[in-house]
């Protein structure tokens, strides 16, 4: 996964909106806790791409990418929770929910091509 490529561009575009949000949810709602763990997940996913483009190993480039995974994962959660207590409205959630999402399918494809040609 060297050079610029489309998980890559889809992680530092869904970073910015999900910084984006971070801003409205602590200038406009006033919310500081849940909004500082979508930052830290959110921001997570394309850092830890970026770390696995420059792994020292497949077993790193493989720890990497999971680990981005676990957090889409993570982010996932956190917005259901914004949503389920109306900090963010149904349709803010459902887009960022689904750019997760499809970060999720993306990282999980790569995750299982690396198995199946490590066995």
């Amino acid at each position: 996964m060297k050079g610029d490529n489309i998980v890559q561009n889809k992680s530092f575009a869904f970073a910015i909106r999900i910084v984006g949000v971070y801003k409205y949810l602590t200038i406009e709602k006033k919310e500081f806790v849940l909004s500082k763990q979508l930052l830290r997940a959110g921001t997570s996913i394309g850092a830890n791409i970026e770390e696995s483009i420059g792994g020292q190993s497949g077993k790193d480039f493989f720890s990497k990418i999971s680990i981005s995974y676990k957090e889409a994962r993570e982010t996932i959660y956190w917005l259901k929770l914004l949503e389920a207590t109306e900090y963010l409205n149904n349709l803010e959630a459902k887009n960022l929910l689904e750019d997760a999402e499809e970060l999720c399918r993306i990282l999980g494809k790569i995750q299982i091509t690396l198995k199946s040609r490590n066995s």
